[in-house]
């Protein structure tokens, strides 16, 4: 039997997730000090990382990351906080992500095929995979 989540813990989940997604970097680290996991992932797989980092949200990354979030979680479908953050085109979400530790050739498809497919040299530089 499995337990079904208290309806509680699923709306703070979702409002932290939101938080992610929307940048809110201080009120991040105010739910992760608390006692939040920095690595909470939702349904699909995606961290609050992810989510920060697809969304562009540089200083919410660099919060999480300084809480001990994983850079190189990846999601259900493999794909990793740094390639999408390059995908979007997001560069100093990817300098922050680097800066955290990601490694550009984690997941699938990893941040530096991703930088390939989009014709993003100056960020194969600077993953030193040009």
């Amino acid at each position: 039997m499995s337990e079904v989540p208290d309806p509680e813990v699923i709306e703070l989940a979702t409002k932290v997730f939101d938080l992610a997604r929307q940048g809110e970097a201080e009120k991040l680290a105010a739910y992760i000090d608390a006692g939040v996991p920095a690595d909470l992932t939702n349904d699909r797989g995606d961290t609050l990382v992810m989510l920060a980092a697809y969304h562009g949200h540089t200083a919410a990354v660099e919060t999480l990351l300084a809480r001990g979030a994983d850079p190189d979680r990846p999601n259900d479908r493999g794909q990793t906080p740094l390639a999408g953050a390059v995908f979007k085109g997001e560069d100093a979400v990817v300098r922050a992500l680097l800066a955290g530790g990601a490694d550009p050739a984690a997941g699938t498809p990893s941040a530096v095929d991703t930088a390939r497919m989009f014709g993003k040299t100056e960020l194969l530089e600077l993953f030193g995979s040009s």
